[in-house]
This record gives structure tokens, sequence and C-alpha cells, in this order.
């Protein structure tokens, strides 16, 4: 076996498996949100399996091309199949609670296909002819780093952002295909099967019916079954409600965006403002809406092309950046009147690093001294919970006392809006009890 094969082989592997895990990544997105306490086991478990495939690698004594072969075709089966949206939506559908479909992705998806891949620079490294082992082993984990590194790049920046995460799926699963026909060489009856499987995996990868996919989210517009609106139409990211619009005139949105739009343009009379929204959803704050000016900053640079031509069905209205919103309010020089915060990107997840004392403090930074903020969180109806209590407790550290309205009070998880003044500052506080009760001068100062 020539050694330009063996580093095109390892090459291939090290592209597919390393792209493999990228895109279980974005595939858990949807359906777990993409924290940390998702993200760290999910490398972890896919670097154990990893860790086996060598240690299993090492032990193979014959055969070698045949093994490679039949472990690359059976990780393009794997990946065509198991990292196809279908099936993953399907999993945590089907197996309840999430945590047994996470288990059931990893355990019967990725790790078996990490753990097969793993076996081949072992395995081909008995096949080079080198007159030093460490030579010979350099060799080929410099080409499989090499392709992981490729591999990474090419399908998070390239294939996700311009064609889909099914796309993805489909060049890992045709790369394996290729590196299992190049080592089986002329043997009908395995390449059958390796054409069957690239036939299944365009199937499988072709039927995920979404609005669009990219590196960041998936989208779905769709028909909503609202009562009382005309052709009502829904805006999902990654499985979950962003936005709702219809054809009645005026436009009928989520009752949080009215719920927005009436503090904005009602209760604050806004009008020849400047207005910060953090995450762009389907557009539906500014839509239609010719008073204020609109800055609306999101991750994903496909997102206003989607929403317009899908959703809306218009041009938005105001203008769009495409950064990390914590990156923006960072950096940015501009000052506005309000800054909207609505950063979900699944949910009940917004990113970790989008909650944090910093962030608010941020969020500060940016507004006008007689600014304001609004806050779409999605909590507990009870407020009860740690994370509620926390989340709100960690706002209120940075501007003082907020206003908090729970809509849909009665269910499990509720829009809650939260509003904070710049002109406000925290303050400590204390409790008025019989012995010591001075609320009727705290009242007087008040005044």
């Amino acid at each position: 076996m020539s050694r330009l094969l063996i580093y095109a082989i390892v090459f291939i592997e090290g592209f597919c498996s390393l792209g493999a895990e990228v895109i279980a990544l974005r595939r858990l997105v949807p359906h777990v949100g993409s924290s940390i306490i998702i993200t760290a086991p999910t490398i972890g478990f896919f670097l154990l399996a990893l860790a086996l495939g060598y240690a299993s690698g090492a032990r193979v004594a014959a055969d070698y091309k045949r093994i490679v072969a039949r472990n690359f075709l059976i990780s393009a089966a794997l990946a065509g199949l198991g990292l196809a949206g279908l099936s993953v939506d399907w999993m945590f559908a089907h197996l309840q609670p999430v945590l047994v479909a996470y288990l059931f992705f990893i355990g019967g998806v990725l790790c078996p296909l990490a753990w097969l891949l793993g076996q081949t620079v072992p395995i081909l490294t008995n096949l080079m002819q080198a007159e030093r082992t460490g030579e010979a082993s350099g060799m080929a984990l410099y080409w499989s780093t090499l392709g992981s590194f490729l591999g990474s790049l090419t399908l998070s920046l390239i294939v996700m952002q311009w064609l889909s995460v099914s796309a993805a799926v489909f060049a890992c699963t045709l790369g394996l295909v290729i590196g299992a026909l190049l080592l089986a060489g002329r043997n009908l009856k395995f390449a059958l099967l390796a054409f069957t499987i690239v036939a299944v995996a365009a199937g499988f990868n072709g039927q995920h019916t979404v609005t669009a996919d990219t590196a960041y989210a998936e989208y779905i517009v769709g028909p909503a079954e609202l009562a009382g609106q005309k052709d009502p139409r829904a805006f999902m990211v990654n499985k979950s409600l962003a936005s709702l619009i219809d054809d009645s005139e005026p436009p009928n949105y989520t009752r949080y965006i009215r719920h927005l739009r009436q503090i904005l343009l009602d209760d604050l009379g806004f009008k020849g403002k400047e207005i910060l929204v953090l995450g762009a959803g389907g557009f539906t704050l500014s839509h239609r809406e010719p008073l204020n000016r609109y800055t609306y900053v999101d991750i994903d640079p496909a997102i206003r092309d989607i929403a317009e031509k899908h959703f809306l069905k218009e041009p938005s209205r105001g203008e769009f950046i495409v950064d990390d919103a914590r990156r923006f309010i960072a950096t940015s020089e501009r000052r506005f009147d309000a800054v909207v915060v609505d950063v979900y990107s699944s949910h009940t997840s917004i990113p970790s690093h989008l909650v944090t004392r910093e962030f608010w403090a941020g969020t500060r930074r940016v507004l006008k001294p007689e600014g304001v903020l609004l806050a779409n969180l999605i909590l507990d109806g009870k407020l009860e919970t740690p994370y509620a209590r926390n989340l709100l407790s960690t706002i209120e550290s940075v501007f003082g006392r907020c206003a908090v309205d729970v809509l849909h009070k009665a269910k499990a998880l509720a829009n809650v809006e939260v509003s904070c003044f710049a002109s406000s500052q925290p303050a400590a506080s204390g409790i008025y009890v019989d012995e010591k009760n001075r609320a009727d001068l705290d009242l007087a100062r008040s005044r």
C-alpha cells in the first residue's frame, strides 16, 4: 500500500471524525441547547471513544486494509443515517426523558463512529515503510490532524453556512465511502453496498423539512393554528417559537412582542428614539413601526434574509448587524434609548455568556442616561426555580429594582418581561418589622 494512499485515508479519517463531532454538537442545539453542560460531556465522550478506538486498532495484527475499509463503511452508515436531522428529531421526539435520547444519540451514533475511525491510524501505520516507527506514526498523525483541522473549518464555516447541516452530513458520508472504496479495490459487492449507503444517506438528509439550516440554527416557517387570525404563520428557531405574524391589518404578533411594543410606544411614548435589539428573531418588533430607529444584532448572518423571504414576506425595518451580542455591547461606541434583549438559542436556553453580571453591565454601558432595558426571559411562571431567582438577581445587581411582568402565568414556562432604567442604581434594602417600622419615613423620603 503506497504511502500516498495511507496519507489520503488518514486525512479522510481526521476530516470526517472531527466533522462528525462538529455536526453532532450542532444537531443537539435545537433539542438540548449549546450550554457547557452539553458540549463538554459530548466532547468528552467523543474523545473517550476515540481513545478506545486507538487501543483497539493497536491490537489488530492482520487484514489491515479490509478492517479499515469495513470500519469506514460502517462509519459512513452511522454518519449518513444517525446524524441526519430526520433521525435526531425522531430520537428526541420518541425517547423520553431528554437524557435518554441524548445518551442514545451519543452511545448509539457518535461514540461508535469515533471508536471505528480511531482505529485507522494505529492499523495503517503497520503498512508504512519507514526507517523509524516514530516517523511512521508521526506522519500518520500529522495527516489525520490536518484532516481534522480542515474538516472542522470547512464544514462549519463553509458547508453549513452556504449549504446546510444536512449537506455537511452528506459530505462526511461521501468522504468515508470514498475512503472505503480506495481501500477495498475492485470488490463489486463492497462497491454496491457503498453506493447503497450513499443513496440511503442522500434520502435521509434530503427529507429534513426545514426552511433553512445554518451553522447557528435551524429555521422553520410554517402555518400556525390561531383562532381569529388571518393566515397566521410561525417563525421557529431551533424547534422553538420565536415570532408570529398574520396578514391582518394591523398584523397580530406574539404576546410578548405586543407587550414590548406597548411599553416602548404607549407607556414610554417613544418617538424618534434609537432602539437596540439583541437577538433578531423574526424582526417583528419593528414591523411596520415607523416612529423609531431600530438596530438588530444577531450572530447568524442568514437570519434576516430567511425572515424577509419566508416570514415577513417584505423587507424588515431597521439596521442589521452580524455580531455576537456581548461583543457588540462591549465594543460599540453608540448609545441607545432602549436595549431589548431577546437572545434565546432554543426555547429555554440563553447562551451562558449572555446571562452574567458582566453582560448586563455591558447593556447598561450602551444605554443613554435615561435609557431603558427590556429583557424577554423564559422562566417558570412562579419564578421559584434557582435559575429564575438568580437570573433576576443578577440583572438587579446591575440596574437596581426592575419591573417584572410574567405573561402566561398558568404555564410551567412563561415569557417574563423585565424592565429596568439606566437612571436607577443598585442599593441595599431592608424589611419592615413591628419593632422597627420605618415605612412612613421611607414613604415620605420617596415623595
